[in-house]
Parts: C-alpha cells; structure tokens; sequence
C-alpha cells in the first residue's frame, strides 16, 4: 500500500488549522469578559477618587492631591497597600467561612455585569430575565457577608452580619416590586428591550416620567442593599467597630471594599438602563452618526457615544449617592426596618397595581 505524502501533509494541514480555530475561538471568548473586567476595575478606581474628591469638596477640606495628578493614583496606592500587608486569620474562628465569604461577595456583584447593556449590542448575556437574574444573583452577596460574621467568632462581626442580611431580605422586596413594574411597562424583563422601549418617545419616553413613584423606591431601595449612608447599619463604626470586616485584614479586606464600590457602580448603571433610557441620546428619530455628519464610521462612533453616554448618567446617579453620604445621618436599625417594611413595601406594592391597571386599560 502507497501512501501520498502529500495526502498526509493536507490531512495534517486541516487538523491543525482546526485546532488553531478552536484556540481562536476560546481566546474570543474570554477577550469581552476580560475587557469587560478591566473596565469595571478603571471604573471603580474612579469611583474612589471622585467620592473623595467630592467628600473633599463638601467638607472644605484638601482631598488627595500627591498620588499622581490631582490625586488621580490614590485608590491604586491604597489598594496596593492592601495587596501586601499581612493577612491574619481568627484564632478560634472558623477558617473556611472566614476565607470563602468575601469571594462569594464579590463574584456575585461581578455575575450581575453580565446583563447590563453598555450600548447597543454592548451586553455579554441578552438574557429574557435579565433583570430578574440580576436581583437573584446580588441576593447572594448578603449571605457571604453573613458567613464572613460568622466565622470571624466576633460579636461585632456576627451583630454586623445579621444586619446586612435582614437588611438586604427587608430592601430586596420593594426594589423587586419595582423592577416588576418595569418589565410590565416594557413588555419584557431583558436590559436590552428595556431600553429600546424607552428610546421610542426620547427623553419623555424614560420610564423616569412614567414610573416617579418607583423611581424613588428604587433609588433609596439601591442605597440600602449598597449599605450606603444613611443605611449603613451592617458596618457602623460607632456601634460595631466595622460589622463583618471587623477581623479582616490585607487582601480579603480589600475585597469587601472593592464588593461595595462594585455594588455601587452596578446599581447606578441599573438606574441608567430601567429609568434613564440607558445608552440613548434622547433625541427621537435622529440617529447619532448623522447628527454629526459621520457615515463611514457609524458604527465605532456610535458605540463609543452609547458608553459614554451610559456612563455620564450613571456617574449623575453616582454624585447623587456621595452627596447623600455626608448631608444625612444614620439612621437606627427599627428606623432602618420599619422604613423598608412599613412604607417601600406598601407603596411599591401599589404602584406595581396602578401600573397593572394602567397596562389591563390600554389593552
């Protein structure tokens, strides 16, 4: 039997062409979480230094201004501080909750990237639930927190738990009341549908105008699973020293500080997509590329204009929560509960019926 070497050069041609493919294909795959992740990290390093500036500012006092320009490097100066110092570990505690509970925190805040649109086809998942799993995915974090408490065999740690748990279990309600209202106006609980729905009418079109009540349940919903000022009960320094990160140190200390400014960012980008028309310009019926005259590149330009334009709004929002932080004080615990159980629940429970209502009517 004769074979062609030629034959055997093809066939060993096609099999690595096809293993190259699939080496392609995997490298593809991984290129938009990756860049992704990377712009979730530059984005929370300008959270840092604008909370601080603005802090700053309020307080009429200096902010950061040595680190790099204008104070810019300060977050990443102080997150590499934490990189190397030392990390201890609860003598008597329990080592694995203690280890396990601020990767639970910060992985499920990153899963609820997945479906937020940056801009038009800009989504890693365009799932039919979009919304729905984002809410499913964040309710994880409050049990990391707990088990954090827990295996820290600290009463403050276990005290700082609980509250970021019923908490989270109080707020979680009323914000997902909200959200349902939402999708009932829009036909749909995908981030993209969303936003498209609200692209139709421009700027008077943002759920915003058609949902004020919920709007406002939803931001002051947003601040409480933030645990931001005034609802930063899980951590109040003049009661439980730090709450749940009281024993932490070194990296795992820095991961619940990246998880809140995570958090953060995720909810104002939220607000941007289920009330702020999310990538959109407002103008209706005028499309971006040729309001500035640019055909060729229309479609760079316009992605590039829809993250920006996500971004400023969610930035707005951003201001909005600083500012909040250093103009109210904190409130008590009953005063924490009896505002998420006794008012948000009740009134986003009646705004969910009016907006029922109002879809049963004009059908």
């Amino acid at each position: 039997m004769i074979i062609d070497t030629t034959e055997v050069q093809t066939i060993n041609s096609f099999s690595i062409s096809e293993s190259l493919k699939e080496v392609y294909g995997l490298i593809w795959i991984f290129v938009p979480i990756f860049t992704l992740i990377l712009g979730i990290t530059i984005g929370v390093l300008v959270i840092v230094w604008l909370e601080r500036e603005i802090s700053a500012a309020i307080q009429q006092r200096i902010g950061p201004e040595y680190a790099g320009p204008l104070g810019i490097l300060q977050a990443l100066a102080d997150g590499t501080k934490l990189l190397f110092k030392e990390d201890l570990l609860p003598s008597r505690g329990d080592v694995r909750l203690f280890s396990i509970g601020p990767s639970i925190v910060v992985i499920s805040i990153l899963l609820s990237y997945l479906v937020i649109p940056f801009g038009y086809r800009l989504i890693l998942a365009d799932l039919s639930i979009g919304v729905f799993l984002w809410i499913a995915i964040s309710s994880i974090a409050p049990i990391g927190l707990l088990m954090s408490g827990y295996g820290s065999n600290n009463k403050y740690s276990f005290s700082g738990g609980l509250r970021a748990a019923a908490q989270s279990i109080s707020y979680e309600i009323p914000l997902t009341l909200c959200v349902l209202s939402i999708s009932l106006l829009s036909n749909s609980s995908s981030t993209v549908d969303i936003v498209e729905a609200q692209s139709k009418y421009g700027f008077w079109g943002w759920n915003l105008w058609r949902q004020p009540i919920g709007f406002i349940v939803f931001i002051i919903s947003s601040l409480a699973e933030c645990e931001r000022l005034p609802f930063d009960l899980p951590e109040a320094e003049e009661e439980l020293v730090a709450g749940y990160q009281t024993e932490y140190s070194g990296i795992r200390f820095g991961l619940f500080y990246l998880a809140s400014y995570l958090n953060l960012l995720a909810s104002s980008l939220f607000v941007t997509v289920l009330y702020l028309g999310g990538w959109n310009l407002s103008i209706p019926y005028i499309s971006i590329p040729e309001l500035f005259g640019i055909k060729k590149i229309a479609g760079v330009f316009g992605m590039t204009i829809g993250i920006f334009i996500t971004l400023v709004k969610a930035y707005l929002f951003l201001f909005i929560s600083i500012t909040t932080r250093w103009t109210l004080p904190r409130m008590r615990m009953d005063q924490l509960l009896n505002l998420g159980w006794k008012f948000l629940l009740p009134i986003s429970l009646g705004n969910l019926l009016l907006t029922t209502s109002s879809q049963l009517v004009s059908l």
